[in-house]
């Protein structure tokens, strides 16, 4: 068995997750520690819980059935199968399976949560979560099956290893049951109490957790693009005046003022700054106006930011303990229609940053436009030079906007026609993670069409970030006549600006994005 007792760790306290300590996680394998107060606040709920199912309270889930079987009484002394019955038959997902890093967002997100003692749940089932990171098990998780009023099929498929079902790798090795996977570490398996069941799956963590994800790859994505727009801008010889604070000041759309100020500070030093240094006098709009675009990207992440954090410090459990008042309250806390919302915002903000971004790319490659070698083909070569690279640039942004298009909120009833709603928050996370793929891919097509635009205009001073951007990302990209195919380098500087630290040490780019 791996020890990983040394590993750095994350403590959850209740209501003072972030993100990033989802993305530590999920991303780097830290370890979680249930803090003090949690652990307070799940014993509680759990003692709670206890006390009205003794007192013979009438409680959804727990002395019911669930969905249209709400009109069913169960007996108490069923609870333990009852709760296995409410994992086995909701862990109905099919397609591709999450990756590793996905299901660790997911069990993270479910454990901050938890912690907050909403859920009623046993504390050494709470504690078998925590064991399921830290040992790095891994429950395989379907990607297709949830609409997102609760995430019941991909919780519940992380909930069935519990029982000693369902399927998980453990450190990454093979396939077993969830009973092999806790005894290959020395584990053994809890016993689920009367809510259990239905406190692991009934909350829409798992879509919490891909957002966790996606806005920590979209904050990194955003600091490429505006990189990438910035070595643009040097191959394009561009006008500054657009992205100058007295013309920002005229109109202060919401994230222009950050965007502009990111490109003015990475070009700081270099010809550009200089008056009558730009060969037109208005540029093409997706030049011109690219501040305003990426500001509106900007702009929706932080929206989608401010609603991922509300769920991570609130309670999504139906129905609610609450200790303090010796309360358990029905709800629909676990319908995410306000973080569906400005997904969808978020998402269609960044297939308006890709439409741009594809335009730039195409006129620096045009002579009437650029000025530059048709297809930035060297001056006596074939003349194909990126030619090619253009049709990859349409279908990247085809993609990107299909992705991007919202789901109709108009699903099938299901359960009797009980649930005649869905947010389809789930589902649409998945899209965008196809969306920020192909984002990436086009930020790194940029940044090598851009570094090859520069390469062939007579020789300036660059900005000095321009400057140390290229001294990183050259080196990946390609030289004229090819000597390897474009999509080797196309993989390598994606790769690249991928990366957690890509341009960490630009200050600008970290404060501003």
């Amino acid at each position: 068995m791996a020890d990983y007792s040394d590993s750095p760790s994350v403590l959850l306290v209740p209501g003072q997750t972030a993100i990033s300590d989802i993305e530590r996680i999920a991303l780097a394998k830290h370890r979680v520690l249930l803090s003090p107060q949690a652990q307070v606040h799940i014993a509680s709920g759990h003692t709670c819980l206890l006390r009205h199912i003794a007192a013979g309270t009438t409680i959804y889930g727990v002395s019911t059935g669930l969905g249209a079987n709400v009109d069913i009484v169960r007996q108490p002394n069923t609870a333990h199968a009852q709760q296995n019955d409410v994992l086995w038959a909701r862990a109905s997902g099919t397609g591709p399976a999450a990756t590793d890093t996905q299901v660790r967002a997911m069990v993270a997100v479910r454990l901050a949560r938890l912690a907050l003692g909403r859920s009623g749940i046993s504390p050494a089932v709470a504690m078998a979560l925590v064991d399921m990171l830290n040992n790095h098990i891994t429950p395989v998780v379907p990607l297709v099956g949830a609409l997102s009023e609760g995430d019941l099929a991909p919780m519940a498929h992380i909930a069935s290893l519990l029982t000693g079902k369902g399927h998980a790798s453990v450190a990454g090795r093979g396939r077993v049951s969830g009973v092999e996977a806790f005894a290959q570490v020395g584990l053994s398996l809890p016993v689920l109490g009367p809510k259990d069941g239905l406190a692991l799956i009934s909350s829409n963590s798992a879509s919490i957790g891909l957002a966790c994800l996606n806005l920590g790859s979209i904050h990194r994505l955003m600091r490429a693009h505006i990189a990438a727009f910035t070595l643009s801008c040097e191959g394009f010889c561009a006008n500054l005046s657009p992205f100058q604070p007295q013309s920002v000041h005229l109109r202060p759309a919401a994230g222009q003022a950050k965007a502009s100020r990111a490109l003015l500070g990475l070009l700081d030093g270099g010809i550009l700054h200089q008056e009558k240094s730009a060969r037109r006098l208005q540029d093409p709009i997706s030049f011109r106006s690219a501040a305003s675009i990426a500001g509106a990207a900007l702009e929706s992440l932080q929206q989608a930011q401010r609603a991922v954090d509300l769920e991570l410090s609130s309670s999504d459990d139906n129905p609610a303990v609450v200790a303090e008042t010796d309360n358990i309250i029905p709800n629909g806390n676990f319908d995410p229609t306000h973080v569906a919302v400005v997904v969808d915002g978020l998402h269609l903000a960044l297939a308006r940053v890709a439409a741009a971004t594809g335009e730039r790319v195409i006129k620096m490659m045009s002579p009437s436009v650029s000025g530059l070698p048709r297809f930035l083909a060297e001056a006596e070569g074939d003349g194909t030079g990126f030619a090619p690279v253009q049709k990859t640039v349409a279908a990247l942004v085809a993609e990107i906007v299909h992705d991007a298009t919202p789901l109709s909120p108009m699903v099938l009833p299901v359960a009797e026609r009980v649930e005649d709603y869905a947010s389809l928050l789930f589902p649409a996370l998945c899209r965008g993670q196809r969306l920020i793929a192909r984002m990436y891919e086009l930020t790194a097509i940029e940044i090598m069409v851009a570094a090859r635009a520069i390469a062939l205009r007579p020789p300036v001073r660059l900005g000095c970030g321009s400057q140390a951007l290229m001294d990183r990302l050259a080196p990946l990209c390609p030289r004229l006549p090819l000597e390897q195919p474009v999509a080797d380098n196309i993989v390598l500087l994606t790769q690249a600006i991928e990366h957690p630290d890509f341009l960490g040490d630009f200050s600008i780019l970290a404060d501003d994005t």
